[in-house]
């Protein structure tokens, strides 16, 4: 048998492999996008699950699919504008114009702010469920500082290593969760067959808004970077890549809407918030035991912690480089000056920034108009991200074969829609809510 050659470039001063062909080789390859993935699968992705599986047992399972459909258009799109150009998706941002770069780091700014605060509370909320008793300001700081300590003393790589050792506690405890679940109970008609319920059409867009993506995507294009994706010919690892990634993730949230359906779908019991997974694991505890409410708060609180880790590196990334951009005044790309590494000091200043302030909205309850201004910037941005990617994706600043042809032109047509319409009623309700 032939033995697949692998030719060893120097790519800034570090040996580097070129993509093998074979599947088996591609595989050993694939990481960034699980990194992307996991960082987007957090509580909140969850949460609609739990709520749809409650309120509508199992008829709402292709919503999820198409979320993790979204997400993956996205973040594919993302990977092949950075490999097409060899530029950052940030570089591509600016190309719209100086409007949206202030725009994109004056988002990014509140959203550390806010995000910071809310995620690390969630955290906390979990642990403070597996140890009652226990200090809830103690369990949100001690996440936070757990998630500045392991981006500031470590790197790419062992990110990445950590994330798919999360991954694999999720995938034993949430779908190890669900198999128990089908096995023991099966009182739910496992049909897939698209259907709006009555009554379903807000569950529907909480679902989409929420599986369908979110800033932390546009990190994609520096993970691959920092993994030494460098050009188009890792076009189709980076495909498998995010394909395998949101797979496994859509299994995750699919999972949570089959433990929801069985345990509380037709028992009157309603749940919302963050509360609502600790309610699920309660009603899970109750049915096989405190040792299975465990397993399954400990899955929850991996897909929450994931949602620490990665945006704390990635969000990084992204405000180091919009520093460099806002800096160089847009005129020179990445690959012509010393790479964006996590030691430059705008990467740290972010680091801490989403990090150590937000531990005072906690204190103060996260105060209203920082809430709001959030709210208002985030609903617009979705739908400009979409809309820039189609613009990137079809100029000429890539080659025609990695351009989007009609079918991929009109996906992103109907996701920009879809975007306008979930943006347009968040400002509707931060306005006259």
């Amino acid at each position: 048998m032939e033995t697949e050659k692998i030719e060893v470039l120097e790519l800034n001063g570090k040996p580097n492999t070129a993509p093998p062909n074979s599947l088996r080789g591609k595989l050993k390859f694939i990481g960034p996008g699980f990194v992307v993935a996991a960082t987007g699968v957090g509580a909140g992705d969850f949460i609609m699950a739990s709520i749809a599986g409650t309120g509508f047992g199992l008829t709402l399972l292709w919503v999820i699919i198409v979320g993790a459909f979204i997400k993956f258009v996205l973040t594919e799109g993302i990977g092949r504008w950075h490999l097409a150009s060899g530029r950052t998706i940030l570089e591509g941002w600016h190309m719209a114009g100086w409007w949206a770069t202030i725009y994109f780091g004056a988002y990014l700014v509140l959203m550390g702010l806010v995000y910071g605060s809310a995620i690390t509370g969630t955290s906390a909320m979990i642990m403070v469920a597996m140890f009652p008793n226990t200090s809830f300001s103690f369990w949100a700081i001690s996440s936070g500082v757990a998630g500045f300590l392991l981006v500031w003393f470590g790197r790419y790589q062992m990110l990445e290593s950590f994330m798919k050792i999360l991954i694999g506690i999720m995938f034993i405890s949430i779908i190890g969760s669900a198999l128990i679940i089908v096995v023991n109970a099966g009182n739910v008609e496992y049909g897939i067959v698209p259907s709006i319920p009555e009554g379903s059409f807000f569950k529907i867009l909480g679902i989409l808004g929420g599986v369908g993506a979110s800033i932390t995507l546009t990190s994609y294009a520096y993970w691959i970077y920092a993994k030494g994706w460098r050009d188009r010919r890792w076009m189709s690892i980076m495909k498998l890549d995010v394909s395998v990634a949101y797979i496994v993730t859509g299994m995750f949230a699919i999972s949570v809407m089959i433990i929801a359906a069985e345990l509380l779908f037709g028992s009157g019991v309603t749940i919302s918030g963050n509360d609502g997974l600790v309610g699920l694991a309660d009603a899970y505890g109750e049915r096989f035991g405190n040792i299975a409410r465990w397993i399954f708060l400990i899955g929850v609180w991996g897909a929450v912690f994931t949602s620490i880790v990665g945006p704390w590196h990635g969000m990084s990334y992204l405000f180091a480089d919009f520093v460099r951009i806002v800096k160089n005044k847009g005129k020179k790309s990445l690959e012509k000056e010393k790479q964006i590494t996590e030691k430059d000091s705008s990467f740290r200043f972010y680091l801490f920034w989403i990090t150590f302030p937000p531990m005072l909205l906690l204190l103060f309850k996260q105060p209203v108009v920082i809430v709001l201004i959030y709210g208002a910037l985030g609903a617009v941005f979705m739908p400009i991200l979409a809309a820039v990617l189609l613009f990137l994706l079809n100029s000429k600043q890539i080659d025609k074969a990695d351009r989007n042809g009609k079918v991929k032109n009109t996906i992103f047509g109907l996701i920009i829609l879809l975007y306008v319409y979930l943006g347009g009623s968040e400002l509707f309700q931060i306005i006259f809510g």
